[in-house]
C-alpha cells in the first residue's frame, strides 16, 4: 500500500483510495510563446501564466489593458463588467482574476457545467504513429471513499466563468519546494484556464478542495451547509502558468498536438483568509514527479476527478486505475499517457497518481478522452511541464 506523510487533520486521507484495486474506470489574438519556449510569464509575454496583480480588493492592483485599472474600474468589473467577453484576454501576461466575494455561492457552484469534452476518435496500434500502444479496455470508475477530506483531501474542483457560462474542471494541491509545508499551488489542465489558440483566459477561477465532502447528489448540494460543500473554503487564482505550446497550439474543442502540453499550475489565495496556506489548511500536498519513466515503466496510475457529463452529475469524486500506455496525437509531439476509463467531462485537470519510493506522486492530469468514454489520456510531464512549474514556484519564492 502506498503511504504519504500528512497532518493529523488529514491522517487517513488517502488510505482508502490507495487500498482499492480498480477493475474498470471513467473534458486568435496576439502571439504567445512559440512551442518549446519557456513557460515563464513576464512582461514580454513569454510562455504561460500572466500578471494578475494581487488578486485582492484593489490595493496595489495592476492589471493589463482592457481590464480594470482603477478602483472604479474594479468595482464595475465586480458588478458585472467581467461578463463582457468582447475583449477576451489571450496573451500570457494578460491574466487577471480579482476576487469577487460570494460570487461562487453553493447554488452557483452546483450550476457549473463540465468543460465541453475534448473527445478523440479511436487511436490504436497500427496508426501512423508507431509509438501509440493498443487502445486500452474500458475501466469503470469507482467513487472515492467519503468524506473526501479523509480519503483524497488534495483533490477538488476548479470553477470558472467562460463565454458559455460557469464551468468546472478538477485539480490537485501540489507541493511547492519554495514553501515546504506551506504550498499554495494547484495542478490542473491548461484548457481549464485558457482555451488555447482560438480563445483566451477564463475568468473568476477558483479551487474548492474536497468539494461536496460527503458526495450527496447534485440536486441536494445547494441545500447543504457550506461546511459540507466547501469544507476548506474557496481559493482564487492570483497567478497561473500554462505552457506556451498550449496557448499557441491547444484546442478546447478537440484533441491535437497541443494536448501533449495541456497542463497548468495555479497560485491561489483564500477568499476569506485564515492566515494559513492551502497546504496547511487541507493538511497535505502531493509532489509532482517530472520526467517519470515512460508509460511502460509505471505499473499503474490512478486518475481522480469529478466527472460531470452524463451519466455523472459532478457531485461525486471518482477514480480509476490502470497500467498506462502511450498515445501520440501528432508527429513531433511527446507521447501522452493513456488508460482505460469511463469518466467524462469535468474530470479534466484531475490528477494522475503513481507510486514513487512508496509514496504518492502526481505524474499527469486528465486532458482528453475517447468520444465513447472508454479511455482518458494525459500529458507526460517532461521538461516543458517542469518549466511551467518552476516558473510559478520561483515567482512566489520570496513571498
Amino acid at each position: 500500500m502506498l503511504s504519504i506523510r500528512r497532518s493529523t487533520a488529514a491522517a487517513a486521507a488517502l488510505a482508502a483510495l490507495l487500498a482499492v484495486t480498480v477493475t474498470a474506470c471513467g473534458p486568435s489574438g496576439d502571439k504567445a510563446a512559440a512551442p518549446g519556449s519557456s513557460a515563464a510569464a513576464d512582461q514580454n509575454g513569454r510562455g504561460g501564466g500572466g500578471e494578475g496583480g494581487d488578486g485582492g480588493d484593489g490595493g496595489g492592483l495592476k492589471l493589463p489593458e482592457d481590464m480594470p485599472t482603477s478602483i472604479d474600474d474594479l468595482k464595475k468589473w465586480k458588478d458585472g463588467g467581467w461578463q463582457n467577453w468582447d475583449k477576451w484576454a489571450r496573451r500570457a501576461q494578460d491574466f487577471a482574476n480579482p476576487i469577487i466575494k460570494d460570487h461562487w455561492k453553493n447554488e452557483r457552484l452546483a450550476q457549473a457545467k463540465p468543460v465541453p469534452e475534448v473527445g478523440v476518435k479511436a487511436v490504436g496500434a497500427g496508426s501512423e504513429f508507431d509509438a501509440t500502444d493498443p487502445e486500452p479496455r474500458p475501466v469503470t470508475a469507482i467513487q472515492v471513499g467519503r468524506p473526501y477530506h479523509r480519503n483524497m483531501a488534495p483533490v477538488g474542483k476548479i470553477f470558472f466563468d467562460s463565454p458559455k457560462g460557469p464551468m468546472v474542471c478538477s485539480g490537485t494541491v501540489i507541493q511547492d519546494p519554495a514553501h515546504p509545508g506551506k504550498s499554495n499551488l494547484v495542478w490542473t489542465a491548461g484548457h481549464c484556464v485558457h482555451s488555447g489558440k482560438r480563445g483566451g483566459w477564463m475568468r473568476n477561477i477558483v479551487f474548492v478542495p474536497s468539494y461536496n465532502d460527503y458526495g450527496v447528489p447534485m440536486n441536494e448540494v445547494g441545500r447543504r451547509p457550506a461546511q459540507q460543500v466547501t469544507p476548506y473554503g474557496r481559493y482564487w487564482a492570483d497567478w497561473i502558468t500554462t505552457s506556451g505550446e498550449w496557448i499557441t497550439m491547444g484546442s478546447g474543442e478537440r484533441g491535437n498536438g497541443g494536448s501533449a502540453y495541456d497542463f497548468a499550475v495555479l497560485h491561489v489565495k483564500p477568499e476569506n483568509s485564515n492566515g494559513k496556506s492551502l497546504q496547511e489548511t487541507v493538511g497535505i500536498a502531493i509532489p509532482v514527479w517530472f520526467n517519470a519513466p515512460s508509460a511502460a515503466g509505471i505499473s499503474f496510475v490512478r486518475a481522480v476527478g469529478y466527472p460531470a457529463a452524463p451519466p455523472y452529475d459532478g457531485a461525486q469524486m471518482m477514480a480509476c486505475q490502470g497500467r498506462p500506455g502511450r498515445l501520440v496525437m501528432e508527429q513531433g509531439t511527446p507521447a501522452m499517457d493513456r488508460i482505460g476509463c469511463t469518466m467524462t467531462g469535468g474530470t479534466s485537470g484531475g490528477g494522475w497518481f503513481a507510486e514513487r519510493d512508496g509514496k504518492l506522486a502526481l505524474v499527469s492530469n486528465t486532458s482528453i478522452s475517447s468520444t465513447t468514454h472508454t479511455w482518458l489520456a494525459g500529458p507526460h510531464l517532461g521538461p516543458e511541464a517542469e518549466r511551467v512549474f518552476s516558473t510559478i514556484s520561483r515567482k512566489f519564492a520570496g513571498r
